[in-house]
């Protein structure tokens, strides 16, 4: 499952590692790939990923497998990372004149999975539609769309949409839009009740139940290299994160 939206600020990066923690939380193999340059997927989930350290870059670029850069998370057993590095941000202009340059991460992955077994893999991309976020389309079978209950919250998704349907008719067909998130969710306003409305009315099907609310401690966590779950797993937006992550592996078992 890629977690993707190229408009920033939407909780990408914190729905990535919280809906991850949140599978794992519940007993479940998870692995997460972190391919934003920026790295905060991997801050977040406490994995080393300073300049030089192997992750996504070796993957993409040298086609090193990747249960040799693979790192545990230290808080949650079952939790494992492909971790980025600032290195990453030239692996866009690597690949350009590669051979198959967009199917890399798809071709590492079947390879792994000849080997070995993991129930979810989550892919945290970069907020940008490149070479990067291409990959992760390209190896991914669900999308995960967060969505800001703010204005202009639908704006930028009309894009990402029309990248997919592109994806899937050359590159992809199995890819589909399965789950959408409504995040920052402020249920003082009106303008967020209208916001979720709204994107309800465009993604019925696809759109969760659980709401991800403005929440201090998700916005704390990250500096002490946690998720949510692992810091203040009482909190409200723990407590949102864990129903997502519950009612996406509900959806999986059920085949929804």
């Amino acid at each position: 499952m890629v977690v993707a939206n190229q408009k920033g600020g939407v909780g990408k990066t914190t729905t990535a590692v919280n809906v991850a923690a949140g599978l794992a939380a519940g007993g479940l193999k998870v692995m997460v790939i972190d391919i934003d340059p920026q790295g905060n997927a991997s801050t977040a989930l406490s994995v080393e990923h300073g300049e030089g350290t192997p992750g996504t870059y070796e993957v993409l670029v040298d086609q090193e497998p990747i249960i040799d850069s693979l790192q545990r998370c230290p808080d949650l057993p079952g939790l494992w990372v492909l971790p980025a590095t600032i290195d990453l941000a030239g692996a866009e202009i690597g690949l350009v004149a590669t051979v198959s340059r967009e199917t890399r991460l798809k071709q590492a992955l079947d390879a792994f999975f000849d080997h070995y077994y993991v129930d979810y893999v989550i892919i945290d991309c970069p907020p940008s539609l490149g070479l990067l976020t291409l990959n992760a389309l390209v190896a991914a079978h669900e999308i995960m769309i967060p969505i800001q209950c703010e204005y202009y919250a639908l704006e930028g998704v009309t894009q990402l949409l029309k990248t997919i349907n592109l994806v899937k008719g050359r590159l992809n067909d199995s890819l589909v839009l399965s789950t959408v998130l409504l995040t920052m969710y402020d249920g003082r306003t009106n303008l967020a009740s209208q916001v979720a409305d709204e994107v309800r009315r465009h993604f019925e099907r696809e759109t969760l139940t659980a709401v991800i609310p403005r929440s201090v401690r998700v916005a704390e966590a990250p500096s002490y290299g946690q998720t949510v779950i692992t810091y203040q797993l009482n909190s409200v937006g723990a407590q949102a994160y864990l129903a997502a992550a519950s009612e996406i592996a509900e959806r999986g078992a059920t085949g929804f």
